[in-house]
């Protein structure tokens, strides 16, 4: 947020838009606080009076300008991986905030009220230089378009360490030729350019586009990072990331974050792998023990000379219960990998045991298959044989 009193004011100038959009202002200044209290509400209330999706983040814009103050106390106190729903309730309630929370809510507020679009974070120069803080900003994509917003530096400025309030149009919907010039995001993708730069240029302040370098289709590259699951999001970020530069310390804590959660996420992959392949073996072992008991009913039941009496199918079904059972059991212990030290071992000796009694399963059906083909004394005789 910090910047240049003189730069301020010389951004701060109106310009032919704020001329444009002067009855959207007005109606925008309107808003009534019943409507602000929560986001749910107050992005009902901008779908139904600014149907416009252009007109919709103007109004958005200027109410933030007009209705949050930058909070100079925290602007320091940056969490991009905080809870974003406190971010986002901080400044409908108390009316304050920093980049995060005026990035945030202008987020959230268009995503609610039906128009795509992305918190950005990244670092900005200042006076020249590369300020120390890193900083938060938006885009929407307007009409099948991704347009800048900049919700913060639009509000104001801080002169005298006091924030002193300011609509700026100029950060309202900037070409990114010009945006990029002081606002470098960590990921290249949201530069919206078509030849985008590093973060040594932007030092150098070589902002000119570079036609000479590869083609980045920016709108197409953002259409397929947002297909993609959130981690491989991340994945994808990281390697844009280190890609254009660790130039500063902001880079290097933002790549350094997204390797952290990368590898969390995988320690979690392989835990939850893992506890999947011992819910496996557990389960082949249940069907193991089960396949074992409903046998041991079968012989049971044939030492009793198949008394009392049961239908013929009732007891072709012990055996191919147990058949089933153990079939089942041996599909899953074989499949569980070597690589899987915890379970490995117990699953190949599974597997052995499971070998052992198909046999003696396969050879209980050969029996019964001779006996039910066979009449009343002739069943008779095959338990004395």
């Amino acid at each position: 947020m910090k910047r240049s009193t003189l730069s301020l004011f010389l951004l701060g100038v109106c310009s032919h838009l704020c001329a444009q959009y002067q009855q959207v202002d007005l109606r925008a200044a309107q808003i009534p606080d019943s409507a602000t209290g929560n986001v749910a509400s107050f992005a009902r209330y901008l779908g139904e009076h600014f149907p416009d999706a252009t007109e919709r983040t103007r109004a958005i814009y200027v109410w933030m300008a007009g209705h949050v103050q930058y909070d100079i106390d925290n602007m320091f106190a940056i969490n991009f991986y905080a809870d974003s729903t406190d971010k986002i309730s901080k400044p409908l309630l108390t009316h304050k905030g920093i980049c995060e929370n005026y990035a945030s809510l202008f987020t959230s507020l268009c995503n609610r009220s039906g128009i795509q679009s992305v918190v950005v974070v990244g670092y900005t120069l200042q006076k020249g230089f590369a300020d120390y803080i890193p900083h938060a900003w938006s885009v929407a994509r307007i009409n099948g378009e991704w347009r800048i917003f900049d919700p913060t530096w639009g509000s104001g400025f801080i002169q005298d360490k006091k924030f002193v309030r300011k609509l700026n149009s100029d950060y309202f919907m900037p070409a990114p030729g010009r945006f990029i010039r002081n606002h470098m995001p960590f990921d290249y993708l949201w530069q919206l350019l078509y030849y985008p730069m590093t973060n040594q240029e932007f030092y150098e302040g070589k902002t000119a586009p570079d036609s000479t370098r590869p083609y980045f289709n920016y709108p197409d590259s953002i259409a397929a990072h947002l297909a993609l699951p959130p981690i491989e999001q991340e994945r994808a970020e990281a390697v844009r990331v280190e890609r254009n530069g660790v130039r500063n310390s902001m880079v290097f804590d933002r790549l350094q974050h997204l390797k952290v959660d990368l590898e969390n996420y995988r320690r979690h992959e392989d835990m939850d792998r893992q506890n999947g392949f011992v819910t496996e073996y557990n389960t082949a072992l249940e069907g193991y023990n089960d396949a074992i008991k409903q046998f041991n009913v079968f012989v049971a039941y044939r030492n009793d000379q198949f008394k009392p009496a049961k239908p013929d199918a009732e007891i072709q079904q012990m055996l191919d219960s147990a058949d089933h059972l153990v079939t089942g059991a041996r599909t899953r212990a074989a499949a569980i990998p070597a690589t899987e030290e915890r379970v490995s071992g117990p699953a190949r000796k599974l597997v052995a045991a499971i070998d052992d009694l198909k046999p003696r399963i396969a050879e209980q059906q050969a029996w019964l298959k001779k006996y039910l083909g066979k009449g009343k004394l002739a069943r008779k005789m095959m338990f004395y044989k």
